[in-house]
């Protein structure tokens, strides 16, 4: 038996929308309206693109030109505050090589590209000018490549050249900074700044570089004035000190009284002031024999005196000499009797002067800083926890007397006393309050974790979304598609069947069977139809 169903026309599903209720129609087109709204906010959520940071801290000329070049290369942006410009995540590589490739940004530092548009005919000053601008740009993009610095400004004082050695004056710079919120620049930081500046320009000196932060605080300057106040290497060493004379007498205390048992505090008097001493002394004359002859001159001078008389009265004086003897006893003897008295009346003059190395004693002493004037300490020792009778909890005992007198002694030697210097020592056994000892802290739960949190909102949108879709389709459009086709059954049940609809329920050679015939083959076909549709009419009859 071949069931066919009853197609439904175009007019039967017009009849059957128009028999519905007013109220079924509205909330079916409300259904539609919201489920398309749905589909479509789904969309533009999916559809929109995750835009990430491209540039940030940029003047007003350099996102102009940003702008425009991101415009002209269709690259959808947005502007964020504090200069900052956001550009899809999938295009922030290829978005900076493009801008890259054209020079962008600029930044407001001009650095040795000045020098590459220099005009003709420019004059010496405006060149030196120029160098001085690009030599203090360069400065400050170094600096800005240090993690902790926002920006930087760098300004030289450079003297001009004289040949006068007396009138010349040395270069000095000056180093403004912007730091980071929540960052600081530490010693070894603020040294290397200044080296580098100090080092990019001749002849400058590290104590002529001053470094400021945005607070005006003076990080670094000329040391100079009285020196009476203590720069930040100084404060270290002392801090230093300090620190290895506590752990010296930690680490030979806590053995004996326990670990947490022993507190130390160490005050160290440091003097860094440094002492040049000079003196040069000399020793009183020495003995000739023991001394060093540096030089010896000597000066023997003669002069005859007044001539005697010549010769004896009388024959004797006429006579021949006397032939000469031999010298006895090494002396020789007189050519004649008036020799002895000539050379007595001679004068004679003879001056030694003997020079002396002078015994000198130079000593240059120079004393070290840094040396330790006094130290203080004061150490306080915890109760020892000894065991009570019959098992009872054990009970903080103090320490005896001897006990004391040995931690004070190995203290002493830990710290290097030294009395004559005026060192202090006390040593306190005291018990030590035992805070209350709380839970340790929970590690906080899997949801409250950054990437927990994000994975659940994008999730709840999704689940949103489809909580929404669910209420709608089967909230409103679903009741109102089943009120529809109970309408449009009830209409097609109403409506008499046509010619053309019986002769589609039978075989395509019955054509041209009469009616009747036609009405018999359908009631033998499908005699449910037959009696839907004979019902229907004696409905329509007992209404009418």
């Amino acid at each position: 038996m071949d069931n066919r169903a009853v197609v439904p026309s175009t007019g039967q599903a017009a009849g059957g929308f128009a028999r519905l209720s007013p109220r079924t129609k509205g909330m079916l087109a409300l259904g539609l309206a919201a489920l398309a709204a749905v589909v479509g906010s789904v969309w533009l959520w999916s559809a929109t693109p995750n835009y990430r940071v491209l540039f940030t801290n940029l003047s007003d000329r350099d996102g102009g030109a940003i702008i425009a070049q991101l415009a002209q290369m269709n690259i959808p942006f947005r502007n964020g505050d504090g200069g900052t410009i956001l550009v899809p995540a999938e295009r922030v590589h290829e978005a900076r090589l493009k801008l890259a490739s054209q020079g962008l940004p600029k930044g407001s530092i001009v650095g040795f590209e000045i020098m590459e548009t220099q005009k003709f005919g420019v004059t010496q000053f405006q060149e030196q000018v120029n160098y001085q601008r690009g030599l203090e740009g360069e400065l400050a993009r170094s600096i800005q490549t240090l993690a902790p610095v926002a920006s930087a400004r760098v300004h030289l004082a450079l003297p001009k050249q004289s040949g006068f050695l007396r009138d010349k004056q040395p270069p000095t710079a000056s180093v403004l900074l912007q730091l980071h919120p929540g960052k600081a620049l530490d010693r070894q930081q603020i040294a290397g700044i200044v080296h580098l500046v100090s080092s990019s320009v001749p002849e400058l000196a590290t104590k002529n570089v001053s470094v400021v932060d945005q607070h005006g605080n003076l990080l670094a300057s000329e040391r100079g004035g009285n020196g009476a106040a203590l720069d930040a290497a100084q404060l270290d060493y002392v801090a230093q000190i300090e620190a290895n004379t506590i752990k010296r007498i930690e680490d030979i205390l806590e053995p004996i009284v326990g670990r947490g048992n022993v507190r130390a505090q160490v005050t160290a008097d440091v003097d860094f002031s440094q002492v040049e001493q000079m003196a040069e002394t000399y020793k009183p004359n020495q003995a000739a024999d023991a001394a060093t002859v540096r030089s010896q001159s000597t000066i023997e001078s003669s002069q005859p005196g007044p001539a005697a008389a010549g010769g004896v009265p009388g024959a004797l004086s006429n006579q021949p000499p006397v032939p000469p003897t031999a010298p006895i006893n090494g002396q020789a003897a007189p050519l004649n009797p008036n020799a002895a008295a000539a050379a007595a009346g001679n004068s004679t003059r003879r001056e030694a002067v003997t020079n002396f190395e002078v015994d000198k004693n130079v000593r240059h002493t120079r004393t070290g800083s840094g040396q330790i004037r006094r130290l203080t300490a004061a150490v306080v020792v915890n109760f020892r926890m000894a065991p009570a009778a019959g098992g009872a909890a054990a009970q903080p005992t103090p320490l005896s007397e001897k006990e004391i007198q040995n931690v004070q002694a190995l203290v002493r030697e830990a710290m290097g006393f030294n009395a004559q210097r005026g060192d202090s020592l006390n040593v306190v056994n005291a018990p030590f309050s035992q805070p209350e000892v709380g839970a340790p802290p929970e590690a906080p739960p899997f949801w409250k974790h950054p990437d927990a949190i994000a994975l659940a909102k994008e999730t709840g949108k999704a689940l949103l979304f489809l909580v929404l879709a669910m209420i709608v389709v089967f909230g409103v459009v679903r009741p109102a598609l089943r009120a529809f086709a109970a309408a449009q059954e009830r209409a097609s049940l109403e409506a008499p069947p046509q010619p053309a609809q019986l002769a589609m329920n039978g075989s395509p050679g019955e054509a041209n069977v009469s009616p009747l015939e036609q009405v018999r083959q359908l009631a033998k076909n499908d005699p449910a139809t037959v009696a839907n549709v004979v019902k229907a009419w004696v409905g329509n009859e007992g209404k009418a």
